[in-house]
């Protein structure tokens, strides 16, 4: 036994085949704690408030635009504002050479003094007729030749007033004023420059710039999936009235101040296929300029009891239908087939599939198949993407 015992001892061979037999099932059983339950991280699914956004592309417009045109022949005679700052509605503009308006008012406002005079003696005529008639003292002819001359007077006195009313809107349109309030555009005109009334080229443009609006387009596809969800109880439909649009700008910048949806595009454009919605945004800066680009940021819905599954723990096979991995109380793993709707950051919103409660893998994926015993350990949300998903959500809102 001794001398067994010695020669086993000295043969190098018998120990490196003893290791190498033993490394095999320990690399066999890597991941696997030597033979034991395959380690994998999970999440548990909870149900959580999620806002759905959409974002759409859109064009800053200004809600009111005015041209600003004379209504007079004349000279300008003064330009009466600074390029590019803000006016107040009313505010003089330019001002016309007034010198021929004033004489015609003068000339008009004569003519309505003569016939004034002429109709009180035409008055006074008729008067007096109509004394001497009941004393049989002229004829009924004479009375009425009276009242006659009385009628003219007076439709004279009517025409000669309405001149001088014309005169004087003539003469007050010598003063070119803002139609509305907002900020004016360049000055197509000096002073001396000839204007006539209703010319085709504008002398200037006010635009309202506070607030400002958006319009932006949505695809009747998009919506139609929007009224579908609202009609199922998926998401509660935001209003109108309470809807807030945020912006990102183009340099991919976010606007600081909220806006409100208030018009939704009743049909849908034949071209484009797309409905028209338009947001107001208060805009003191200036920073909203009319024909800028922007991305809009729409809020469409929530749910209170939302699913959201971590994008890692999503699979597909070749005909794109989706399922996950979930552990079930014994601790094996069971391959289930999920009903998937948007993405929601780094998440996916699930309508059929899982329940709350559930441990979904997100790591460990390619280690497992159906029936697998595993070792769970929780995934911090962040690393699985779900925070991502919840603060998408929760900034949409």
């Amino acid at each position: 036994m001794l001398v067994l015992s010695t020669l086993v001892g000295c043969q190098p061979n018998a120990g490196t085949g003893a290791s190498a037999s033993a490394s095999a099932p320990a690399a066999s059983g890597a991941g696997r704690g030597a033979g034991g339950p395959v380690a994998v991280g999970v999440v548990t699914l909870a149900p959580q408030r999620v806002s759905v956004s959409t974002e759409l592309p859109g064009r800053v417009n200004a809600p009111l635009v005015a041209e600003v045109r004379p209504q007079v022949r004349g000279l300008i005679q003064a330009k009466l504002f600074t390029e590019g700052t803000r006016v107040k509605a009313g505010q003089v503009l330019y001002q016309i050479e007034p010198d021929s308006y004033r004489i015609a008012r003068a000339s008009a406002q004569a003519a309505v003094a003569k016939a004034q005079a002429t109709l009180d003696a035409a008055r006074l005529t008729a008067q007096r007729r109509a004394d001497l008639f009941k004393v049989q003292a002229v004829s009924q002819q004479d009375v009425q030749d009276a009242q006659a001359a009385q009628q003219q007077a007076e439709a004279d006195w009517a025409i000669a007033r309405a001149n001088l009313d014309a005169a004087q809107l003539n003469l007050s349109r010598t003063q070119v004023t803002a139609p509305i309030g907002g900020q004016v555009d360049v000055s197509s005109v000096t002073p001396g420059a000839l204007v006539t009334a209703d010319q085709t080229t504008a002398l200037t443009t006010v635009r309202q710039l506070d607030p400002i609006q958006v319009d932006v387009s949505q695809s009747s596809a998009e919506l139609l999936r929007l009224k579908r969800d609202w009609a199922s109880g998926k998401f509660q439909r935001i209003g109108t009235d309470s809807a807030q649009i945020k912006l990102i700008l183009e340099d991919g910048s976010a606007y600081p101040r909220p806006g409100k949806l208030s018009f939704a595009g009743v049909s849908v454009n034949a071209s484009t296929g797309a409905v028209t919605l338009r947001a107001q945004f208060p805009n003191p800066d200036g920073l909203l300029m009319p024909g800028m680009y922007v991305r809009a940021v729409l809020e469409t819905g929530s749910a209170e009891s939302a699913l959201v599954v971590p994008q890692a723990a999503l699979q597909r096979d070749a005909r794109g239908n989706a399922s996950v991995w979930v552990v079930g109380d014994d601790g094996k793993v069971q391959r289930r087939a999920v009903t998937v709707g948007r993405t929601l950051g780094g998440g996916w919103l699930v309508s059929e599939g899982v329940q709350a409660g559930e441990r979904v893998v997100v790591e460990g994926l390619q280690k497992i198949k159906p029936g697998d015993s595993v070792q769970a350990h929780p995934v911090a949300a962040s690393a699985s993407g779900a925070a991502s998903a919840v603060a998408s959500a929760a900034s949409a809102r």
